[in-house]
């Protein structure tokens, strides 16, 4: 008989908008905007009063602020929202055996087995409370027998709330709502579904899975599963993978600064690229320079959660030069990000100037189809590849991620 697991979903409620409030709390209780001040810039994130009228994340600051004129406009501080996200993750870390954290605000808990010790529902609310009292921040739960049911739990219970569905419960719960609901479901899959008339769960649940085959291929068989509460992935313990990185050694030993830095902008440019194609943040940069005597200096900093080549190449320059405090040949480079997290680049949408999600989506999709350098800033075209692989599908690294040139 199968292990029937405890998975808690916990989500902080709108964690930015939360952020600024602890900060300033005169913006409690009034319709709040957070990302790009412009028209030209994006609603990252939004407060329960500004949803009222229709605003959600993603949205053009300039539609939002038309729908809601009374609406605060701040353009956010990632430094601050990644602050007060390890600030949790402690928390959530000291008091769990095993937990995934799935964004900057999200995370995944599996308790099973514990139920011998404690009750899992009171447990899993004394650290919700834990955590709102230790941080001023508000969040959410929900617990099930797994990730896909306690995810939308959680969505059920905010604002900050928890909800538990009861083993064998899924089904009944998951019937009267919308198939939006479902992870994985996204605007062109509803309107498809829509199409076939389904606009709630429950119509999938009488569905046979060979239909929702046959209409939408394997996404059709992973919606069918999901809609019937059923989903085995494990929970995935947060420090599977801690870092990526690429190191360089001369044949020569050089002290050729405009080589140096081109090659390590080219290293930057390429191991952001990996993060973004892995769906990863860093939380923390490192550079490692090694000298022709062998002696070795390596700096480090702590960031804002980033993917973002605007910002990781200048931080790495930065710490070069920092790093770079002897006049000797030098023999080896290196670039390491770690303290990764799994999450999309919105922290990027609170830049006016450029829509920079949308332009490393389009560099990223050309070097997905044309290889890793179709795409290179100037300074960095005398660097060699540092290899095509993606460091977070299981594949060992290539053998280029360290070579000598």
């Amino acid at each position: 008989m199968p292990v029937l697991r405890s998975i808690v979903h916990m989500d902080l409620d709108t964690f930015f908008v939360s952020c600024e409030r602890l900060l300033d709390s005169r913006l409690n209780n009034k319709p709040i905007l957070i990302g790009g001040t412009s028209d030209r810039g994006v609603v990252a994130s939004c407060s329960y009063e500004a949803r009222k009228f229709g605003i959600h994340s993603a949205m053009p600051m300039r539609m939002a602020k038309q729908r809601c004129p009374e609406a605060i406009v701040i353009k956010g501080n990632s430094a601050t929202y990644s602050q007060y996200s390890r600030m949790v993750t402690e928390i959530i870390k000291e008091a769990s055996p095993l937990y995934e954290k799935s964004s900057i605000d999200e995370f995944y808990i599996d308790f099973t087995g514990m139920d011998r010790f404690h009750g899992v529902l009171k447990y899993s609310s004394e650290l919700r409370h834990r955590i709102l009292k230790e941080t001023g921040l508000p969040i959410s739960f929900g617990l099930s027998e797994n990730k896909t049911v306690s995810k939308i739990a959680t969505g059920e219970a905010k604002p900050n709330n928890q909800l538990q569905i009861s083993y064998g419960q899924e089904k009944p719960f998951l019937a009267p709502l919308s198939v939006r609901k479902i992870p994985m479901v996204g605007l062109k899959t509803y309107q498809s579904l829509c199409d076939l008339g389904i606009r709630t769960i429950h119509p999938i649940q009488e569905l046979p899975i060979e239909m929702m085959e046959r209409a939408l291929g394997q996404n059709g068989v992973s919606i069918w599963k999901k809609a019937n509460g059923m989903d085995q992935s494990p929970v995935v313990q947060y420090n599977e993978r801690k870092s990526i990185s690429t190191e360089r050694t001369f044949n020569q030993d050089t002290i050729d600064v405009v080589k140096l830095k081109g090659i390590l902008s080219a290293m930057a440019e390429n191991l952001a690229f990996q993060l973004r194609r892995g769906d990863r943040l860093t939380g923390c940069v490192t550079v490692k320079v090694r000298y022709s005597d062998f002696q070795t200096k390596t700096l480090q900093k702590r960031i804002p959660y980033t993917a973002a080549d605007h910002e990781l190449i200048p931080l790495v320059m930065d710490i070069f030069k920092r790093a770079f405090d002897r006049r000797l040949l030098v023999r080896l480079i290196g670039v390491r990000y770690s303290a990764l997290v799994t999450g999309n680049h919105q922290l990027g949408l609170f830049g006016d100037a450029i829509d920079y999600p949308a332009l490393y989506r389009a560099m990223d999709e050309i070097r997905l189809r044309y290889g890793d350098r179709a795409v290179i800033k100037a300074i960095g075209l005398q660097a060699k590849t540092i290899g095509g692989w993606n460091p977070f599908n299981g594949e060992p690294p290539a053998l280029l991620a360290n070579r000598r040139s």
